[in-house]
Formats: structure tokens, C-alpha cells, sequence
């Protein structure tokens, strides 16, 4: 069939489509790659990646793009399911005869209800959809495809056998080759990247077993399964003669450091290809792997710290404790390597003493940027049924993860902490984090090397400010 894989309309800033933790509109506007939806795309000959929210896309003009194919593949996520069920509403009036799926997090751990929510969606995929929507995508028998869950023409809902893990990840093709076709690379903007920046995964999984992190406990598993160092190193190459202005490569993976050895001959032949490179990485990296990977043209790491508290760690089984996070963050500095610390206020055990003691646990380690995020309930996550058996959250309620305008918002409340005090407790921790004279100083010089990172700044800065206001509205 036709196909089409579509990230829809959604909000201004929204960055649903990637492997993001919490799908919600940006401090600045940044948007992830579609990787999820690149690689059944590269598997489809013929089929088109389109990401509406990234090219700015109006909701007609997607719709006249999607009319045009035979089988439309829509990523959703909890916050986006009702815009992503409308968009699929209006294309089937369009177009009645389109079949319409539905891939990501939220189809996987609720097929049932997902599909019970809308005549207009015909079948979710559950688990690694990769190879489900080929199987679609070539015609074959809906009752025969693994980790499928479809409506029958009579409205009877099936769920077919799941589908098992995918351990052989080099058979997936490259996703490159899917962004140089389908997407402009220069709408994929991340503030602490370099512009333009391309990512991609080299394996699928985490051994970590944080609570309140989604893709691994409800796509790709704790198991980390990884691409070969060669399968790695060759579409870096690919990147790297095909895409000649990227500056920068991302490596996704949840946990990229997790398996030294490998990390460190990844590192040597990027070196050798000469490429910037950043990664996701666990805070607790010996120094030897860091000077390996600094040495061979590693940029920064995106650190995930969570809480200066560690019995908040222990809670949600962060298998770290901040005095190693602490030595972990010195030896970034001595090695000149930068990082951009995420934070997350309102996980279980916080208290207004808690939410303080990690304010001036990041001020202490000082990342050179940080993300604060609000503790999201996404359902599948341990974090989610936690919520619901301590009375945290309703069950059965609408979770409201954002706002109308795609602010997110605190799902999480206890009796000796509101949600309001969590919510207005991300604002106070950007102002106390940013507006110290050391730290303005510190982009300000950033700003001076170059004309290009004067206006970068200046652009986020003004983006950063109308966040603050709309989070305190």
C-alpha cells in the first residue's frame, strides 16, 4: 500500500514524535528527529515520513498530504492522543476508505481502549512496531501479523499474538537516508546541540529501572540490544558524506554509556571519522571512558540527575547516588566535556525541603544547561500504578500530563505538597539556577565567541522568558 507515516498537527513547539520522556511544549522551541517513525519508513518502499508539527504544518494541510495515501501510520502519545484520534477523524471523512494506525507508548500499553476511542482507528500496533507495519504496509492478512490489535468490519476489536523482541537490531536499515529524503533537517533545533544536529539510535532498551521512565517499560524493554560497532560507525559515515552540513550527531539511545568497551571503540572510530558527537549518558562513567570519548570528539552528554535527593533516587530506583553523580560531574569539567542536566520535581518522597536540596544540588554541580521537568504518570510506567494505589492520581481520570497551550502540567499531588507548589516549584528552580551572576556570565561569554551563538542565544532567551511567563500564568 501507499503509505504514509505521519507525526500530526499538534502544539507549537510540541516534540511527541521522538523518544522524549515528556512530550510537552518546550522552554525553547526544539524538536527531536521522528526517529521512531523513520525506521518502519525505511523498511516501506515508497513510503513518505511527513512532521507536520516540525514543518509547521496546518491541520488541512496535513490533511491534504494524507488523502493522497493508502495506509496512514500516526506516532501518538497520552497528551496528543485526542488531537491525533481528531486528525484521523477529519482524514476519514476525507477519505473513507484510508486505513488508519496508530504506533508509540500509549497504543502499546492500552490497545483495547485506544481502538474502543475512535470508529476512525483501524488497527494500533503493540510492542516494536517496525516489522508490524511492513506487514501492514504489504497487505498481508491483519490476523496473521504479530503485535497487531485491529477492528474487525463487524466492530469487533482482536488482539493478535504479541510480537517478539527484535535481537538482531542490525537488520533495521538505516534512518539517515529517511531524514535526507523526507524531512528539512534544519527544523530539528535543540538548544544545547549544535545547528543543524542529526540523532539516531544504536540499540534499543535500558538496563536502568527508573520508575517513571516510558520507552523502556513500554517499548523497547530493559534489555539493551545494540547495532554492531561497524553497523554504528557506517551510517555515520553515510551521515557524514551524504549530509555534509550536520554538525553534530546525537546519539538517542536511553542509556548510550551503559557497555564501556563498546562505547570506547565507538568512540575511536568516530574519532577517526572526525565527527562532533554528544550522547545520553548515565552519570556515573569512569574517567577513563570520558577521556577516551573526549578525545575522539565526544561534545556533551545529556545527564538525567533527576533529584539532589538520594533517598528520592532510591525511591525511583535511579541506581545512582548523587555523591558519585558529583564525581561524575568533576571529572566532565576537568575533561572540558559539557552537560545538559535534567531534573524532574514531584517524584515520590518530595517535600519543599527536597525540591530546595536539589535547586542547590544543581547549582552546586552546575551543568553548562538544564532541562526541569514535572513528574509525569504516563500510563504503563511504575510510576503511574504507584500514583494510583497511594491516591496520587484518579484512575479511569483524564490524565492531564499539559496544558491546552502544551505547558506540562504537575499530574501528581501529595497531602504535605500541592501540585500547585510542585508546578510553580520548576519556575523558581530555572530563576535560581540561571539568574546567578556566575552563570550569566557564562552564556554571555558563550554568546561573545561568535556571532551565530549570539543570536542562538538571544532567540532562546526571548523563547525562555515567554515560557516562564506562560507557566506562571
Amino acid at each position: 500500500m501507499k503509505t504514509l507515516f505521519l507525526q500530526a498537527p499538534s502544539y507549537d513547539g510540541f516534540d511527541g514524535g521522538a523518544g522524549s520522556r515528556y512530550q510537552a511544549k518546550r522552554e525553547v522551541r526544539s524538536f527531536w528527529y521522528p526517529t521512531w517513525l523513520a525506521q518502519p519508513a525505511a523498511l516501506i518502499e515508497g513510503s513518505r515520513l511527513l512532521d507536520a508539527p516540525a514543518d509547521g504544518l496546518s491541520v488541512q494541510a496535513s490533511l491534504d498530504v494524507a488523502q493522497q495515501y493508502d495506509l496512514v501510520v500516526i506516532h501518538t502519545s497520552t497528551p496528543s492522543f485526542p488531537t491525533d484520534t481528531l486528525f484521523a477523524e477529519q482524514l476519514k471523512q476525507r477519505k473513507p476508505a484510508v486505513l488508519v494506525g496508530m504506533v508509540g507508548a500509549k497504543v502499546a500499553v492500552d490497545p483495547h481502549d485506544s481502538l474502543v476511542a475512535s470508529k476512525a482507528i483501524d488497527f494500533v500496533c503493540r510492542e516494536e512496531f517496525d516489522f508490524t507495519c511492513r506487514d501492514v504496509a504489504q497487505s498481508l492478512p491483519l490476523a496473521s501479523i504479530q503485535g497487531l490489535s485491529y477492528r474487525l468490519p463487524d466492530g469487533e476489536i482482536m488482539h493478535n499474538e504479541g510480537r517478539p523482541i527484535l535481537e538482531n537490531m542490525d537488520e533495521l536499515p538505516f534512518v539517515a537516508p529517511i531524514y535526507k529524503r523526507d524531512l528539512k533537517i534544519e527544523n530539528y533545533f535543540i538548544g544545547y546541540l549544535k545547528h543543524p544536529y542529526v540523532s539516531i539510535y544504536t540499540g534499543r532498551g535500558c538496563r536502568s529501572k527508573c520508575t517513571f521512565c516510558l520507552w523502556p517499560q513500554t517499548v523497547g524493554g530493559h534489555r539493551y540490544r545494540t547495532r554492531s560497532v561497524e553497523n554504528v560507525l557506517a551510517e555515520v559515515k553515510w551521515i557524514r558524506d551524504n549530509m555534509p552540513e550536520v554538525k553534530e550527531i546525537m546519539f538517542d539511545d536511553d542509556t548510550f554509556t551503559d557497555f564501556k568497551p563498546r562505547v570506547e571503540e565507538i568512540a575511536r572510530g568516530l574519532g577517526k571519522l572526525g565527527i562532533t558527537w554528544s550522547c545520553n549518558a548515565k552519570a556515573n562513567v569512569p574517567y577513563s571512558t570520558l577521556k577516551i570519548m573526549k578525545e575522539n570528539g565526544l561534545r556533551l552528554l545529556l545527564v538525567g540527575y533527576e533529584s539532589g535527593d538520594d533517598q528520592i533516587l532510591l525511591n525511583i530506583k535511579k541506581g545512582l547516588r548523587t555523591n558519585i553523580a558529583r564525581r561524575f560531574s568533576e571529572d566532565c569539567r576537568k575533561l572540558n566535556i559539557k552537560i545538559h542536566g535534567t531534573f524532574i520535581l514531584g517524584l515520590p518522597g518530595e517535600t519543599r525541603e527536597t525540591i530546595e536540596k536539589t535547586i542547590e544540588y544543581a547549582k552546586d554541580i552546575n551543568p553548562h544547561t538544564i532541562q526541569v521537568s514535572l513528574a509525569a504518570p504516563y500510563p504503563g510506567t511504575t510510576l503511574y500504578k504507584q500514583a494510583v494505589d497511594n491516591g496520587w492520581l484518579q484512575e479511569n481520570k483524564v490524565i492531564n500530563l499539559v496544558s491546552s497551550k502544551g505547558v506540562q502540567l504537575s499530574a501528581i499531588g501529595y497531602p504535605h505538597l500541592s501540585r500547585e507548589e510542585i508546578y510553580h516549584g520548576l519556575e523558581e528552580f530555572y530563576k535560581r539556577f540561571y539568574f546567578r551572576p556566575s552563570k550569566i556570565w557564562e552564556i554571555v561569554r558563550e554568546m561573545l565567541m561568535s556571532w551565530e551563538m549570539m543570536k542562538r542565544r538571544l532567540r532562546e532567551g526571548v523563547e525562555f522568558f515567554k515560557f516562564l511567563r506562560a507557566h506562571e500564568a
